[in-house]
């Protein structure tokens, strides 16, 4: 008898391909075959998949990148992508197809419609992206990584969280150590690109720390490579101890160590947080066309587990004041760590794996 087979429709993003990478892992353990398809760009970053993962690779295409003649070829590559993502279906029928998002996973979810196959969408961030959105009322089931979210009226989802990294999960719930007169780790992260506006405010804001507090202080800052030298000098002449990277490969525990964590609100980023369960300024990407990054800290704004601090709050003096009053709580800060863990879902893949079984199920009757 031949394995059923799964399978998954992402784009090239972090966000969309590694929740599908985990899915992907997860169900090769349970026996079933996984396909994953894509368009050439997504196949790209697909290395992080299981070598037993196919990769399918059809034609998709968006009209947010390219010229004039680009965007008319649109419509006929998407379609063309359907037609062979049909035809891939129809000789091996897959028993459940899932979205992760991307105009690369247009083709496989729009055959999976057509053909009437169960299927589902996973959403990382608190408000739907573009192509989920259009799929959100053709699927059997929404999967939200991140909760409450923001979802079209009249349809529901079931919140399944984010899945994270196994490093992440090797620290979960890790014994969180509150302010006080001891050495003190801050995290300050921007996103998988760094971000100018920490390089610019954070330093700036802890320089200006009262002392009793300034002298504990180390800090683990990713910039971005034009930033790092001016970012690493300032630390130095201000005698401040900081290790400024543009990447660093051993986050978790950093964000385990750390007393309080400054960063953008990615839907990885904040899974990883509430995991581990840590205290949190978070700074939202302004230009976010739908503010994802606001909806996706949300949760652990209102649990009490983190401050927002919108960009055009993010300036030296306000972050200075509320750097102050956080690492002088240690009551509160602990409060704060608690809440944190409350709010995460460390069996994440466990849930997409149990609805992805559910639908199979549903759709043998």
């Amino acid at each position: 008898m031949t394995a059923p087979l799964l399978i998954i429709a992402a784009g090239g993003t972090g966000g969309h391909m590694f929740p599908a990478q985990a899915l992907a892992e997860a169900m090769l353990a349970k026996g079933w075959r996984v396909r994953l398809s894509t368009d050439a760009r997504g196949a790209r970053y697909a290395g992080g998949f299981p070598e037993a993962v196919e990769v399918s690779v059809v034609g998709s295409a968006t009209f947010a990148r390219g010229g004039i003649v680009q965007k008319l070829l649109v419509p006929f590559r998407i379609l063309g992508g359907i037609g062979a993502a049909k035809w891939r279906m129809l000789r091996d029928r897959p028993a459940v197809v899932v979205g992760f998002g991307g105009y690369p996973a247009i083709p496989a979810m729009t055959a999976a419609w057509v053909l009437r196959i169960p299927r589902m969408i996973h959403e990382q961030n608190g408000v739907l992206g573009r192509v989920n959105q259009v799929f959100a009322r053709r699927v059997n089931q929404i999967a939200c990584g991140t909760w409450p979210a923001d979802l079209p009226k009249g349809v529901e989802g079931v919140h399944t969280g984010n899945p994270v990294r196994s490093v992440i999960l090797e620290h979960a719930g890790s014994p969180y150590i509150p302010p006080g007169d001891y050495p003190m780790a801050l995290l300050v992260m921007g996103g998988s690109q760094g971000a100018r506006i920490m390089s610019d405010i954070v330093p700036p804001a802890i320089a200006a720390l009262p002392e009793h507090i300034r002298r504990n202080i180390r800090v683990s800052h990713q910039a971005r490579p034009e930033d790092l030298e001016r970012v690493t000098a300032y630390y130095a002449a201000e005698l401040i101890k900081a290790d400024v990277q543009s990447f660093f490969n051993d986050v978790p525990r950093r964000m385990a160590d750390a007393q309080l964590v400054i960063s953008r609100s990615g839907a990885s980023t904040v899974a990883d947080v509430s995991v581990i369960g840590r205290p949190t300024i978070w700074v939202p990407y302004g230009g976010a066309i739908r503010d994802e990054q606001t909806a996706n800290a949300r949760q652990l704004v209102d649990a009490g587990a983190a401050v927002l601090m919108t960009e055009g709050q993010f300036e030296v003096a306000p972050l200075t004041a509320k750097l102050t009053e956080l690492l002088s709580d240690e009551q509160g800060m602990l409060q704060m760590a608690q809440a944190a863990l409350a709010c995460g879902v460390p069996d994440a893949t466990a849930r997409l794996v149990q609805l992805v079984e559910n639908l199979a199920e549903a759709g043998k009757k």
